[in-house]
């Protein structure tokens, strides 16, 4: 029955997004649209033939502010080529007043409304206007210039036109390069741990160690540098929220954060080795057992390779969906500012009459921007709604694909556990077997367990949303309740992933229906708890710090980078002030990805522990009752063999 569900709200999401393509106007998305969402380029239009967008002021184009409202700060204007000289509008006021023809040029390129200034720029593939970059005799230049005016009476480098200009390119090709860079280490990682899973982990956990322990003693070495400082004693309270983290790296109070923050983990780390080194041996025996496991089934190290296509898939089309809908209507215009504390930023405006409001006096240089589009129809007054469904449908999807590729898992390491000679009697094609399985007797199952957890979490983001919109309202047993609610169910969701994980390998194991294989894992587990509660957790552990150490590892090199510190490709990359945003990207993304290759060996070895558990339960270790487990699983689990073949586990 979920099964069928499911097959029918796959179909009318089609739906919705072909509808959302026929309301949606693709032209928004692939053409370039100016301050007052016209299209560049589009025929039948006053832009016809201005296929390319200049922007005024592309300096402002490096503002932190982009990434939120996705649109560049400063006026937008579509024409039929890109300048080839460079004014301010200073200087236009001089030259108008002596030559009158001076203007007959540049009006081209003015939309009514001042201009701020102009550069000598050409047309990028992307049509957009871009500062044509010249280096002659090893000196970067614009139109024969090194600097130039930036309309407030400052003299401004080119090289803050060119990082403002490949600002964006060079944060992509940073974040891209880092997540390559992370994929194959994770890969190679695994791979290593396939033949020396011992020395490795032991070598990571005392790398990690020692990395902590680096960073404690840098903080106390920056700490103590700042010591005697101008203004290094300021709080952090007292300068507020900085878009430059480097305010932050100048006061001590930072760094003492910092070390503070680095001794509790590093005394964390060391107490659990300390306390659980019997357990910490055990668990890395473990992973070598299940090394053996993956070293029968090599092609389960590049499953998460079809796991990452198909979550791609769902969130490219998630999405499109969402744009498109997103793009049905009318153009709606909101106020821009580049001022942090303006507050009519965001709130909607009237292109036609915003130069004759206060807006502009209260906050100088803020612009009615275009936004996105609505309308009024009965389409367009549920938008909302079909966005809400586009959400919780996608979230299905990615619990789905990532419940396809648990259960494909869990199925051919329990292939390869309930082998009694291994590996002789492993099936061949073991992961194309349970991928096949998985679809064609589970799909209703897995639906039913990626449903219960999309719920919940859509659950949580309504909720995360109400926390948005609610942030300044008094009353406390409101907000109190909403805290409640959000931890509750930040709880029930790991709850239910922890559930899910073990009632697929059930799954996996026996074919039963999702309740049953749950309540069977619940139980079995329930009767195994301390088991659980030590050895799983502590393999856990294990695996986040190989985690950390690549995602750490792979920031470090990224910080480099960003801060232009590594000589070989240090004059190709601009500099950046706001270098924090695409770091964090990289070492999200690099723990993200290195997640997904370790989730490998944490299945495995979940799969491998529950069916020990099972094992244990349903034979006894006598000829007609045999254990499927290998003699190396026992050996790891303290087992000894006395005459009636009677196993004591510690």
């Amino acid at each position: 029955l979920c099964c069928v569900i499911f097959v029918i709200v796959i179909l009318g999401y089609i739906v919705l997004g072909t509808v959302a393509w026929m309301h949606g106007d693709p032209r928004k998305v692939v053409y370039p649209t100016d301050s007052y969402g016209q299209f560049c380029g589009q025929q039948g239009t006053p832009n016809a033939n201005k296929a390319i967008l200049f922007y005024f002021n592309i300096l402002q184009c490096a503002n932190p502010t982009v990434l939120i409202n996705l649109q560049c700060p400063t006026t937008q204007l579509c024409v039929s080529k890109c300048p080839d000289r460079f004014a301010t509008y200073i200087d236009m006021q001089y030259n108008y007043r002596r030559n009158k023809s001076y203007w007959d040029y540049y009006k081209l390129f003015c939309n009514g409304i001042f201009f701020f200034s102009l550069f000598f720029a050409v047309p990028s593939v992307l049509q957009r206007c871009f500062p044509d970059f010249i280096t002659r005799n090893g000196t970067l230049t614009v139109a024969n210039k090194t600097s130039f005016k930036d309309g407030h009476g400052k003299i401004r480098s080119v090289v803050d036109l060119r990082d403002a200009a490949n600002v964006a390119d060079m944060w992509f090709m940073g974040v891209f390069s880092g997540l390559v860079i992370s994929m194959l280490v994770s890969l190679i990682f695994i791979l290593l741990l396939r033949f020396t899973a011992g020395v490795l982990f032991w070598m990571v956990i005392f790398g990690v160690i020692a990395a902590v322990g680096y960073g404690i003693w840098h903080c106390y070495w920056e700490y103590s540098s700042l010591k005697g400082k101008p203004d290094s004693d300021i709080t952090i309270s007292d300068i507020g929220f900085q878009t430059d983290f480097r305010v932050y790296l100048q006061l001590r109070q930072t760094w003492l954060i910092f070390m503070i923050s680095l001794a509790v983990i590093e005394a964390i780390i060391i107490l659990v080795l300390i306390f659980l080194r019997n357990r910490v041996r055990i668990a890395i025996a473990l992973l070598k057992e299940g090394s053996k496991a993956i070293g029968c089934i090599m092609s389960t190290l590049f499953y998460p390779i079809i796991t990452f296509l198909l979550l791609a898939l769902c969130i490219a089309y998630w999405a499109v969906t969402a744009v498109f809908l997103a793009s049905s209507g009318d153009a709606v215009y909101k106020v821009m500012s580049t001022l942090p504390d303006c507050k009519y930023t965001n709130l909607t405006c009237d292109p036609e009459t915003f130069s004759q409001s206060n807006v502009t006096k209260l906050c100088p240089g803020s612009q009615c921007t275009f936004a996105f589009y609505g309308g009024e129809s009965l389409y367009h007054r549920y938008i909302f709604v079909l966005q809400l469904c586009n959400l919780l449908v996608f979230l299905w999807l990615v619990n789905f694909t990532i419940a396809l590729g648990q259960c494909t898992l869990a199925g051919a390491f329990a292939s390869y556990y309930w082998a009694l000679r291994k590996p002789a009697d492993i099936p061949p094609c073991p992961l194309a077997s349970s991928f096949g399985r998985a679809l064609r007797y589970h799909t209703g199952s897995l639906a039913f367990g990626a449903l219960i957890l999309s719920i919940v979490q859509f659950i949580r983001i309504i909720l995360e949303y109400l926390d948005h919109k609610l942030k300044g309202a008094h009353n406390a047993f409101t907000r109190f309740l909403l805290c409640c609610l959000k931890c509750c169910f930040w709880c029930l969701e790991h709850f239910i992933k922890f559930m899910n994980r073990n009632a697929y390998i059930m799954i996996s194991v026996y074919g039963k229906n999702f309740c049953a294989s749950a309540r069977d894992a619940f139980f079995l587990l329930m009767r195994n708890v301390m088991r659980v509660a030590v050895l799983d957790k502590v393999t856990d552990f294990l695996l986040f710090l190989g985690k950390l150490l690549i995602s750490g590892s792979v920031g470090v090199l990224a910080f480099f980078f960003f801060t232009r510190q590594i000589p070989v490709i240090q004059e190709e990359v601009p500099s950046l002030n706001y270098y924090w945003v695409p770091l964090l990207t990289v070492i999200f993304g690099s723990y993200m990805i290195a997640q997904g290759f370790f989730n490998v060996y944490a299945m495995c070895v979940d799969t491998l522990f529950l069916c020990f558990c099972e094992d244990l339960e349903r034979n006894d270790g006598s000829p007609s009752k045999p254990y499927y487990m290998p003699p190396g699983l026992h050996r790891i689990l303290n087992k000894t063999d006395q005459g009636g073949k009677k196993y004591a586990v510690s």
